[in-house]
């Protein structure tokens, strides 16, 4: 999987790179995108018709609101495929104070799923008041095998910062792991040994939404990350083709 989140206007409205939010569909699409999440309302107002997958965000919260990290059903799977999705996506976060009405929403939507032959990705993060460490392999490693007990068929969650650790993570989730991206790194070979190092561990993929779409060659990006995941490619081999197309220099 090579997934670019695009679900970010409902979170914090419309930041830098999602402005125009289909048009980075477009870019990701001319990358070499497998898939890109986005809302229910992205699809109603589309003006062509993508040529990657496309995953409907079932869940929502604002930045602004008072429980941001309590994530709510805001669509359906049905709905979902009326609009031509090819997948539905849900975000549970493990310790924050509605977990409870989380996994409830992702057990219900799971069965949804499963009725309608509907593969279903689950955003498994370790985030609220009693978590001290998001990027604790125990805890990751708590929430991605929590997704997948629930009835994901993917499982997304947090990188834990090295190849060593988050191999743990893989192996003890039954489902495909993929990597989030977090917030905009320094460097695109940071995010480039980031991908490497999920891939040494076992993941399936990447689902990477700032560090692709805040880019300034945003389908350069996902050439190079393409070449990781599914070519087999170095961080080094990748950072190297980008220097070349952008004039022997990075973005960032």
């Amino acid at each position: 999987m090579v997934c670019v989140p695009m679900d970010h206007g409902v979170t914090s409205g419309p930041i830098r790179g999602l402005v125009k939010v289909h048009e980075a569909i477009r870019k990701a699409e001319e990358g070499g995108a497998t898939a890109v999440v986005v809302h229910k309302g992205v699809l109603k107002t589309m003006p062509f018709t993508p040529r990657l997958g496309l995953i409907v965000h079932a869940s929502a919260s604002t930045s602004v609101g008072p429980s941001p990290n309590w994530k709510v059903k805001v669509a359906s799977v049905l709905e979902a495929l009326k609009l031509g999705a090819d997948g539905v996506s849900v975000h549970v976060n493990l310790g924050a104070e509605r977990e409870p009405e989380m996994l409830m929403k992702l057990a219900a939507i799971a069965e949804e799923c499963d009725a309608l032959g509907v593969p279903l990705l689950a955003m498994m993060y370790p985030r609220g008041k009693s978590i001290r460490d998001p990027h604790s392999p125990e805890l990751v490693a708590h929430a991605a095998r929590l997704g997948a007990e629930l009835g994901a068929d993917v499982v997304k969650t947090a990188y834990t910062g090295s190849p060593e650790s988050f191999r743990r993570v893989v192996e003890g989730c039954p489902v495909p792991v993929v990597i989030a991206g977090g917030p905009k790194a320094e460097s695109e070979l940071q995010v480039f040994k980031v991908v490497e190092g999920a891939m040494e561990a076992g993941a399936a993929g990447v689902a990477l939404g700032r560090n692709v779409f805040q880019h300034s060659r945003p389908e350069l990006m996902l050439k190079c990350i393409r070449m990781i995941v599914l070519g087999g490619a170095s961080a080094e081999e990748a950072m190297e083709v980008l220097r070349s197309e952008l004039g022997g220099q990075g973005d960032s």
